[in-house]
């Protein structure tokens, strides 16, 4: 490179036909520089912008594991252990209370969600869906046979708005030796139906079986409701 009137230029190249040499100027020479390697066959190999952004992301992430792991006891071996903590605090308690809910209101929603139906008709339709594996739908219509035939007994009163905890527990007065049962069964119906959980066949037989032996219990007859049988 030389320098004339201050101004600096690149070194003179030859022409291709080696006669007379070129003087570029310094500007003129990285615009043409940037002209040559702005042609798309200098990027096909480059990588794509999502690609970029996961590198950047990765390279974010690893410098955020090297830092913890400087603070975590143990080091890095330590960082993991309490990783692994955390995960499985967090499957526990989703286990445990199932997906949230939207709006706290759902814990108060009626039992019955259509209109007024008969013990008989709710357990044909538990036994309809038992039939075809759908056994969400099975716990809760036999669980409503449950409520609907205590109605039936006089053991409940009839009430809307009743939930299936309520009943449950109402229930359990006048047929203590049952309560565990109907406490259990009212939460599979409202993990199934609140709770997004999943029923499969033994949580509806069980619910099942507490219909049948209800149907042969006497109640308590302290503690049963106006009207129930002697």
């Amino acid at each position: 490179m030389t320098v004339t009137g201050g101004t600096a230029t690149a070194p003179a190249r030859p022409r291709a036909d080696g006669d007379v040499p070129v003087d570029i100027s310094r500007v003129p020479a990285r615009e043409a520089a940037e002209r040559e390697l702005s042609d798309p066959m200098y990027h096909e190999n480059d990588p794509s912008l999502l690609q970029r952004g996961l590198n950047h992301l990765w390279e974010w992430l690893d410098k955020l594991f090297d830092s913890a792991s400087g603070v975590a006891p143990g080091g890095p071996l330590g960082l993991v252990v309490i990783a692994l903590v955390v995960v499985a605090l967090v499957a526990a308690l989703w286990w445990r209370l199932g997906t949230p809910r939207r709006t706290p209101a759902a814990a108060g929603d009626s039992l019955f969600a259509d209109g007024p139906r008969s013990a008989r008709d709710h357990r044909t339709a538990a036994a309809r869906h038992a039939s075809a594996g759908r056994w969400n739908e099975a716990v809760q219509e036999r669980m409503r046979a449950v409520v609907r035939s205590l109605e039936e007994r006089a053991l409940l009163d009839p009430r809307p708005g009743r939930t299936a905890d309520e009943a449950a527990a109402e229930a359990g007065r006048s047929l203590p030796s049952h309560a565990d049962a109907l406490r259990l069964a009212a939460r599979a119906f409202d993990d199934v139906t609140y709770g997004g959980r999943t029923a499969d066949e033994p949580a509806y037989r069980r619910v099942e079986e507490l219909d049948t032996a209800l149907g042969r219990t006497r109640p308590t007859l302290d503690t049963a409701s106006p009207g129930a049988p002697s």
